[in-house]
Formats: structure tokens, C-alpha cells, sequence
């Protein structure tokens, strides 16, 4: 496709959206179904699998399904263990050259792109928003969901001026993984005395809970939380060195625990001794 042809699909493109679900696939969908309007599935984390005109393509984080008007599909549960969550949305009234109405672009040799790098994030980023905005009732609700769905059918369609990079990792390069452990570190660092919450960090960087752990652990040989809770401990132990006022359970909210049973069990698992030791000594 040429880029004169790429404007001329975006001047027409005016889809009606549908409907989106989000959701973890816990068991096969019953029906090997379809239905009169298109579909798109991205996958947030997991690995599961489609039967998709009975074909079966194992899919797995960031990988986006194509599903046309007509075309059957199943979504299968691999293993329980790791299950795959979806994003779905659905809409109609779309029409591209050389194909039928609801029809997508995209490989004739297969339903499944495997995104990586900034569309990866891009679609992510759409998603939850997408989530989001359906969650509320507030005024444009249709509007807003519409123009979302326009993007991510437009990142589609910019994916087709060019040959689509087929990648079976799930992992950004090297430079962006070390970025994102260290935006990651800089932030438990600042914010160790708060409530923290991966998903919601996650959500913030618009990459998964399960892709995060996955390059924390890959580039520092730690677990996210497992980093936090040392940080936590850490300032906690020289608080009570420098022998303040305070009692054990304010130095315990100061590195951000509420239950002051919970941070002492850790603190004697990480240093031996009880924090009350520690104060005495």
C-alpha cells in the first residue's frame, strides 16, 4: 500500500463502534462463532490460543487477532496457569479496497500480528484508555471510544505501508528495558513511604504488570517488590539507628507500612533481629 492510498483510506474511515471487553480467559470460550461485524483482540499478558477458520495460532503478549466479519473463532485456554487477558473491541461499517465490508488489512497468511516496541506501547496506552473511558458514564462517552478505536484502526492500517516485523519475543531492546528498570527504581526510591501499586505503575508506563516483573527480574536478578520491600527496610533500619522518638510502628508508616506486625516479621526475616533490637542497641 502507498502512502497517497493510505490517505485517501483515512479520509473515509468512519467506523461505528460497538462495544470493548476486557477480561482473563479462564476456560475455552464455549462457541466456535461468528458474527456480522469485525473484531480486534489484543492480548495484555498471558499466552493462550485461536482457532480461527480451523486454524490454530498460539498468541501471546502483544499480539494483536484480526477478526473479520464471517470469520469463525475460538479462543482457547492453553495453560491455567499463566491464562491470557484480552482487550477486545468491536465495531462495524468499515470498508477497505479489494475486501469486504468489515474486513481488515492485514497478512493474508495469518490473523495474528506480533507488535513489539512503540506500537506495542501505543496499543497498550489505547486499551486503557479505552477501559477507562468505558467504566464511566460521562458525557462524549461514544465519542471518546470512537476516537480510539479510530487510532488503533490508523496505527493498523500505518503497519501496512510497511513489511510487519514478525517478532515471537516479547521484549523491547536492551536500551528500553534498562530505561524502564531504572524509571522503575527511581520511582520506588522517591515514592518507597506511599502506597504502591505495580498495577498502577504498570498502567501509567502503558505496559503489562506481568512485562514488567518479567525485565526487572531479567536486568537486576530481583523481583519489583521483592527491590521495594529492601528499599522499605533499608531506610526503616536507619531510622531506628539514629534512635528518634518515634515508636516502631510510626518508623513503620514512614517507609510505608500500615501493619506494623507485617514490617516487623520482614524486617527480622532481612535482618536477623527484631526492630525493636535495632532501637535498643
Amino acid at each position: 500500500m502507498y502512502c497517497n492510498d493510505y490517505e485517501q483510506l483515512l479520509d473515509q474511515l468512519n467506523p461505528t463502534f460497538l462495544f470493548t471487553w476486557k477480561g482473563t480467559r479462564i476456560k475455552d470460550e464455549d462457541n466456535y462463532h461468528s458474527h456480522d461485524f469485525a473484531e480486534m483482540a489484543f492480548v495484555l499478558s498471558g499466552h493462550g490460543r485461536y482457532r480461527i477458520d480451523d486454524i490454530c495460532y498460539d498468541v501471546g503478549e502483544g499480539d494483536l487477532i484480526l477478526l473479520n466479519a464471517g470469520q469463525k473463532h475460538q479462543a482457547l485456554v492453553v495453560n491455567p496457569a499463566d491464562p491470557t487477558t484480552e482487550f477486545f473491541v468491536g465495531f462495524s461499517d468499515i470498508r477497505f479496497p479489494n475486501l469486504p465490508e468489515n474486513h481488515l488489512p492485514g497478512n493474508a497468511n495469518t490473523p495474528v500480528i506480533h507488535t513489539t516496541g512503540e506500537l506495542r506501547q501505543k496499543l497498550f496506552k489505547l486499551c486503557t484508555s479505552m477501559t477507562a473511558e468505558n467504566d464511566v458514564c460521562q458525557a462524549g462517552r461514544y465519542l471518546m471510544l470512537k476516537s480510539y478505536l479510530v487510532q488503533m484502526l490508523v496505527l493498523l492500517l500505518r503497519e501496512q505501508t510497511k513489511p510487519v516485523p514478525i517478532d515471537t519475543g516479547c521484549s523491547f531492546d536492551s536500551v528500553n528495558k534498562k530505561y524502564v528498570v531504572a524509571q522503575l527504581v527511581t520511582y520506588f526510591e522517591e515514592h518507597y513511604a506511599e502506597k504502591i501499586s505495580l498495577d498502577q505503575i504498570a498502567e501509567n508506563m502503558y505496559l503489562s504488570p506481568f512485562y514488567i516483573s518479567r525485565i526487572f527480574k531479567s536486568e537486576t536478578g530481583d523481583t519489583p517488590i521483592h527491590h521495594l520491600i529492601n528499599i522499605r527496610l533499608e531506610r526503616a533500619k536507619e531510622l531506628l539507628e539514629q534512635g528518634g522518638s518515634g515508636s516502631i510502628q510510626e518508623v513503620a508508616a514512614a517507609v510505608g507500612y500500615d501493619d506494623v506486625y507485617h514490617f516487623s516479621k520482614l524486617f527480622k526475616k532481612r535482618y536477623g533481629v527484631p526492630p525493636s533490637k535495632i532501637r535498643k542497641k
